[in-house]
């Protein structure tokens, strides 16, 4: 592992970073090919009832798979917008939730930066949602590696998440040089791999979403379902009682100079030790200041357990309003 708590020179950075993508793709598994053309379309349009207009939209996320999403355009001026990519966390509805259609409303994040002015996207992950499978458990990630025993979940929804920024590109309205990403609990998960291996996304606030592997009583599978597995390998790696060759310090430090919000539940939070959430930020921190970025990397904590509170969520419109 790289240990990144040691004074790293600027010159050393790239040849390090190199390292560190090795180990991280390693741990996610092959990541499957992006589709030759993503066919964007606009499936379904909704009357407007606040300041964004709905749309259900599809595209392919590989050849042979097309997938939703509901995307949130500001009406009124024609000038360009930032372009924010709303994770959903562990809910059965899938990117229902964060378009504010079902489940609970203080996460319909797609809905409330839409009604701030900027243009949202959410989308299913796999086995969630319209991607559950006929007959099968929402977030059956065991059922998933059968399937794709070569593929990790968490690197499919990488995967798809990236070709979801790509939707953006598409998109006269959204300023491409000015995209965000935002999740909560395992939409933070999924929001700080994408912030750590896709240099377009420029901003970054993650809410309750990791815990070090170190220190993980189940590194690899997502803590509110002990069916839901994300990194197989690092579930190999704990069982055995090994090392991790990569920890969540190194994702954070991927994500370097990207503007990256983490946001800390300290009383009954999703994740058993939230409290390693401090070191991994300390410690991802160091590059940050390298590179002269120290202020693009904050750590924001609470007492409020898993809710996301309306303070919590002022500090992540101060963020995207900040650095997008």
């Amino acid at each position: 592992m790289t240990d990144l708590s040691k004074s790293i020179k600027l010159s050393a950075w790239p040849g390090v970073k190199e390292e560190i993508v090795k180990q991280v793709t390693d741990l996610l598994g092959d990541l499957p090919k992006p589709p030759k053309d993503r066919q964007f379309k606009i499936l379904e349009e909704y009357e407007s009832k606040g300041k964004a207009a709905r749309r259900r939209i599809g595209f392919y996320a590989a050849d042979d798979e097309l997938v939703t999403g509901w995307l949130f355009v500001p009406e009124g001026s024609k000038e360009e917008v930032p372009g924010i990519l709303c994770c959903h966390g562990y809910t059965p509805y899938g990117k229902d939730e964060p378009a504010g259609l079902e489940g609970d409303m203080h996460l319909a994040l797609a809905q409330h930066y839409a009604e701030r002015g900027y243009a949202t996207l959410a989308v299913d992950m796999p086995t969630a949602g319209e991607r559950a499978g006929a007959k099968r458990k929402p977030y059956d990630g065991e059922q998933f590696h059968r399937d794709n025993p070569k593929l990790s979940l968490a690197g499919k929804a990488l995967s798809d998440h990236m070709q979801a920024v790509a939707v953006f590109g598409d998109l006269k309205r959204v300023d491409p040089a000015r995209i965000g990403v935002i999740g909560h609990g395992l939409g933070a998960f999924n929001a700080l791999l994408l912030a750590g291996l896709d240099s377009r996304v420029q901003a970054c606030v993650a809410s309750c979403g990791f815990t070090r592997f170190a220190t993980d009583k189940t590194p690899g599978v997502w803590p509110e379902d002990e069916g839901l597995v994300l990194l197989p390998k690092a579930v190999e790696i704990g069982a055995a009682g090994g090392d991790f060759p990569v920890d969540w310090e190194h994702i954070l430090s991927l994500a370097a100079p990207t503007a990256v919000q983490i946001i800390t539940s300290l009383s009954n939070a999703i994740q058993a030790n939230p409290k390693s959430c401090q070191k991994a930020v300390a410690t991802a921190g160091k590059i940050y200041k390298m590179l002269g970025a120290e202020s693009a990397l904050d750590h924001y904590t609470n007492y409020d357990g898993r809710d996301l509170t309306e303070t919590t969520l002022e500090v992540a419109d101060e963020w995207f309003e900040r650095w997008l």
